[in-house]
């Protein structure tokens, strides 16, 4: 059997203001090609099919498109919800669903309880995990209070080994869990994460150790958006990563799926498939003027930005100028050469003894690391007399 591993679509997700559902249904539909292609069994999605709890019509409709074109291409679809996702409203009509090959495993309380694909060498079980918040989660698996994500996964897998040890011998098993998974002695600093995952914890470890995960043959991990393995001694645990870079911390991961093979024994292969780049993410850093004129930035022109502008003088309205040349520029910040003596210029640190004029001064030059003119000087020596006069009068 040949299982096709993804997951974080975050579908109606916006980049920095900008839509991405035509980028999100260019690369969903590719799916549908390396399944025809690659003559994929299984599509697994592990979680966060879409970015909120109640997508608008029309990201429900491009979910519709892109799970329809999958199994016209010719595989079955297994599906958990993610912590974006609502997992009341992902599975509604499961049991209709699973009649068309769409088989939805949103229910904390059917855990344990696979869906069953059959092969040439026997039946494979895909078990569901889908993202189990620990204070709701807890008494439907039976898990001690305080357990935390690893107490309520332990739980659940627990349950996943006991309803695979029942079944007939030979019998191969698939876990999808949309969680945050280390090695046991791992750190969060050891994962690649990114800034777009939301935290799985309200003030408690979000974490779970690898070793939660053994006695089944592939484990199709979801939550973490980079294409990676969490533990290299349990090469059974992969994360897909998501299909589309959603923030500029993932400017340098290659998004991708990944093919899982299994033969009679279990897990045979995994194969990792680089998916195509609708628009291309970087970080340009420079002065405003070498940015807009240079030919070295000219490939960069179709690109979403984030621009790092170094001029020593803050830019008067840097991204209306940037757009003329970049119309994918979507965020801007400025770093002046040499950085700027934060604590000297800041005026929210100056003495409260300082007069109104020489904190205004301080405030200009904090704001675009530049002394005022003389003229802008005598504006602001006007200003203060008249709300001055304005005050004794009233």
């Amino acid at each position: 059997m040949r299982i096709l591993h993804t997951s974080d679509w975050h579908l109606g997700r916006t980049f920095h203001g900008c839509d991405l559902l035509a980028d999100q249904e260019r690369v969903l539909s590719h799916l549908a090609d390396l399944v025809a292609e690659h003559s994929v069994d299984v599509v697994v999605v592990s979680g966060d099919v879409f970015d909120r709890a109640l997508p608008n019509a029309e990201t429900v409709r491009l979910y519709d498109r892109a799970l329809a074109r999958i199994r016209a291409a010719g595989a079955q679809i297994v599906l958990t919800s993610g912590n974006h996702d609502s997992a009341a409203r992902l599975g509604v009509l499961a049991g209709f669903a699973a009649a068309g090959g769409l088989h939805l495993h949103t229910d904390v309380e059917s855990c344990a309880t696979p869906t069953i694909i059959p092969d040439e060498h026997g039946d494979v079980a895909f078990y569901g995990l889908p993202y189990l918040e620990p204070d709701t989660a807890r008494l439907p698996l039976r898990a001690p209070a305080g357990c935390g994500h690893a107490g309520v996964l332990g739980a659940a897998m627990d349950g996943v080994r006991r309803d695979l040890a029942a079944r007939p011998r030979g019998t191969r098993s698939v876990v999808l869990s949309h969680a945050f998974v280390l090695p046991a002695a791992g750190k969060e600093s050891d994962a690649d994460t990114s800034a777009s995952e939301r935290s799985l914890s309200a003030g408690g470890v979000q974490t779970a150790p690898t070793p939660l995960f053994d006695g089944v043959d592939y484990v199709a991990l979801g939550h973490l958006h980079g294409c990676q393995q969490p533990d290299p001694t349990r090469p059974w645990l992969r994360y897909a990563g998501s299909p589309l870079a959603y923030s500029f911390s993932e400017v340098r991961q290659r998004k991708s799926v990944l093919l899982a093979d299994l033969d009679a024994g279990g897990l045979a292969a995994v194969r990792r498939i680089e998916l195509p780049v609708p628009r291309r993410l970087a970080v340009l850093t420079g002065q405003l003027e070498d940015l807009l004129t240079q030919q070295e930035y000219a490939d960069r022109e179709g690109d979403y930005l984030q621009v790092v502008l170094t001029d020593r003088v803050r830019p008067l309205d840097p991204m209306r100028r940037l757009h003329a040349r970049f119309p994918y520029a979507v965020a801007v910040e400025w770093r002046p050469i040499g950085g700027r003596p934060v604590e000297r210029l800041d005026p929210t640190r100056r003495s409260r003894d300082a007069d109104d004029l020489s904190t205004a001064e301080a405030f200009v030059e904090w704001v675009r690391n530049s002394r005022p003119s003389r003229f802008e000087r005598d504006l602001l020596t006007a200003a203060f007399v008249a709300t001055r006069v304005t005050e004794a009068a009233g």
